[in-house]
């Protein structure tokens, strides 16, 4: 019914008064509170993408006043499934790292926690289901300060230094977008998506600022999700986080501003538009680029939170590479690889912290021998992540490696590089991935050191367990996954 067309507007309203009133609530309600907040999100952006499958896509004008002055959302096919799947994902990812949580943060400060939660989750649907590039870039700000509250939260020298440095980049990366969504209402007179994109199919002449705009608003985007080379706040801000935060900052924040930029190039410039400029050039090579040396910088590593915070930097290489393709396959190998990073990387962030909690509460590769014994669960489930990021078939990493190649086949001037690196991150992927499940895998004599910490609690399995369900999921029921992704994209134009 038409009453599902208010569900946009609602969940963005519904997640600011529940930040307002968790800071006068108990922890434990607070906790409650989001936790609800999450899965009442989740359900109306399922039902929104239910309602866009039988009638189509919609724009909601808020308030009395129509284009171009007043503000609208949008929902299609596409909107509603990244919102329920960025719900699940962060509802898992807090379930898993509750206990950590406790241990982490000072008391006095969950409440806070689960504000910045909720700020977060706002920004993140506001972003997907906006209309409007100036709403777009306050909820960006929104996303940047909740994100930067809580990598410090836990109020360390590592934390805060993450979290400056953090600031910074992200900043710098907002101030590129403010610039472009100036020049592009300077050229168009207008914010709404949709006006934008009708502006510039019939415009004459203003190609050299057009292109600037373009250019700014896709540098500032790279930049705050952490593409090569500008990822260097990105290993301590989620090596350093607590346990939610990096699993939230890894497969939700990052994947947010880049669901913007899709939405930028197809309802905003235009897909064909943007596919004439040379910035995808750029994005093309850069992601490439991030694809080989964030896996040579995981490598490297010897923290095993550090790296997976590296390996990051090599899947958003590989978003970034579909993008650059210029076509709708290349497109959509992209849009599936954010679903599979999302719930690859919270997995292998859930999954680590059991590995360290039975070695020490070290996260160094020596102290992690044999922890996949003493922690069954935790091995098993960084197993199953490594394997989908490996991309072994079952597992959702294969799929998106085999969307990713048969985008680049028969793809003139990029069809041997993308093959090639996509090749080659491969096998890097395996070495320093699967270096890991074998160092977890060694049997080792047990001393005093490595003895149990903590009991295994039904919680934590249960959502390791579920993100493989999830992982598997999406690497079995990929086709009807992808050809959802085809027609939210169609919708998009």
């Amino acid at each position: 019914m038409d009453f599902v067309k208010n569900f946009p507007l609602f969940m963005i309203v519904l997640c600011l008064l529940s930040s307002s009133t968790s800071t006068l609530l108990k922890k434990e309600w607070a906790r409650i509170v989001n936790t609800a907040l999450i899965v009442i999100v989740g359900v109306m952006s399922y039902m929104v993408m239910v309602y866009c499958q039988a009638n189509g896509s919609f724009t909601y004008m808020m308030g009395h006043f129509p284009a171009p002055w007043g503000n609208e959302v949008r929902g299609g096919v596409l909107e509603g499934f990244m919102g329920a799947f960025f719900c699940v994902i962060m509802l898992l990812s807090m379930l898993g790292g509750h206990k950590k949580l406790f241990d982490e943060v000072e008391e006095t400060k969950h409440n806070l926690y689960y504000v910045l939660v909720d700020l977060l989750l706002c920004s993140l649907i506001a972003l997907v289901y906006t209309n409007d590039l100036f709403t777009a870039y306050v909820f960006i700000e929104i996303n940047t300060i909740s994100a930067c509250g809580l990598i410090m939260i836990r109020q360390n020298g590592r934390t805060i230094e993450a979290a400056v440095r953090y600031m910074v980049m992200s900043l710098l990366g907002s101030g590129l977008i403010l610039m472009g969504i100036c020049m592009i209402y300077d050229i168009t007179g207008h914010l709404l998506m949709s006006n934008i994109k009708e502006y510039i199919e019939g415009m004459n002449g203003y190609s050299v600022p057009l292109l600037v705009s373009i250019a700014l608003m896709s540098v500032g985007l790279a930049i705050k999700s952490a593409l090569f080379p500008f990822h260097a706040w990105l290993p301590d801000a989620y090596g350093y986080s607590t346990v939610s935060s990096a699993a939230i900052l890894s497969s939700l924040v990052s994947k947010g501003y880049i669901f913007l930029l899709i939405k930028i190039i197809y309802r905003v410039i235009g897909f064909d538009v943007y596919k004439g400029t040379h910035i995808i050039d750029v994005l093309f090579i850069f992601g490439l680029m991030g694809m080989i040396f964030g896996s040579v910088s995981a490598i490297r590593e010897n923290d095993v939170r550090r790296m997976i915070a590296y390996s990051s930097v090599a899947q958003i290489g590989y978003i970034y590479m579909g993008i650059g393709m210029g076509t709708e396959l290349g497109m959509s190998a992209s849009v599936f690889h954010i679903l599979s990073h999302g719930a690859t990387k919270s997995l292998l962030f859930i999954a680590a912290i059991g590995l360290t909690e039975v070695s020490g509460g070290s996260r160094h590769f020596e102290e992690l021998t044999g922890a996949g014994y003493r922690n069954k669960w935790s091995g098993i489930a960084f197993t199953v992540g490594s394997l989908s990021m490996v991309g072994i078939p079952l597992f959702s990493g294969f799929i998106s490696k085999l969307l990713f190649a048969q985008a680049a086949v028969g793809l003139s001037g990029r069809m041997l590089p993308a093959l090639i690196v996509l090749g080659i991150s491969t096998i890097l992927n395996a070495i320093y991935f699967l270096k890991t499940v074998i160092r977890i895998y060694t049997p080792v004599e047990e001393t005093e050191f490595f003895e149990l910490h903590s009991k295994q609690i039904k919680r934590y399995a249960t959502v390791l367990a579920a993100f493989m369900l999830l992982n598997v999921f999406l690497g079995v029921m990929s086709e009807p996954i992808t050809s959802l992704i085809t027609a939210g994209l169609e919708m998009f134009s």
